[in-house]
């Protein structure tokens, strides 16, 4: 197994965890896929995923993927959890990270239907942007999306995100589609402005 870099180790300790008014951040542990697969899904809701996740072997494959990834310091895999209730609602990642480059990406994002639009996603992204900037220091948080994914380039934007361009034929898709990928991004200088901006509710 690679050697995690001592940074990884330092910012995700195995006692990691980060409280929002609404949610509880943890890293994923493999027991998840059993509380992940009871969660209400359907394909709908990963459309624009690179796996269908509404599939039992499909999910599992995504969590060996994130775990394997969390193993090698490329990724780490949060497990959402609704702070009022203590179930488990979703996950998160950090992801693509570079410690020598300051830059990280926030994505492979996904709520179970019955917590879409219940005020989860703001608040976990908002911690997940604060911990990026405030305390790993990282220059520039970054995000991607399918290009036909209004939804999601809406909520991008919703959170302060810039939009950057679009990288054409970027990934291939379940159904063999070639996927145009909208970047987003926002950098360290102009994180204080927009955390105020798009975030004065939770401040």
């Amino acid at each position: 197994m690679p050697t995690q870099n001592p940074l990884f180790q330092k910012f995700f300790p195995e006692d990691f965890s980060i409280e929002t008014l609404r949610a509880i951040i943890r890293p994923m542990k493999p027991g998840d896929y059993e509380a992940f697969v009871s969660l209400q899904r359907t394909a709908d809701t990963f459309k624009y995923f690179t796996k269908d996740i509404s599939i039992d072997s499909e999910l599992k494959q995504w969590v060996d993927d994130a775990l394997r990834e969390k193993a090698e310091g490329k990724r780490m895999p949060f497990t959402i959890t609704d702070r009022d209730t203590n179930e488990i609602c979703g996950s998160m990642s950090y992801g693509n990270i570079s410690f020598f480059d300051q830059r990280v990406e926030i994505g492979w994002s996904w709520l179970a239907n019955n917590y879409i639009g219940m005020g989860v996603n703001m608040p976990v992204k908002f911690a997940l942007l604060s911990y990026a900037f405030e305390v790993m220091k990282m220059e520039r948080v970054e995000a991607k999306t399918d290009f036909l994914n209004e939804r999601a380039k809406a909520g991008l934007l919703k959170i302060g995100m810039i939009p950057e361009g679009v990288l054409r034929s970027h990934m291939l898709m379940p159904d063999g589609r070639r996927r145009d990928s909208a970047y987003y991004s926002i950098l360290r200088d102009e994180w204080p402005e927009r955390k105020k901006i798009f975030f004065s509710h939770l401040l």
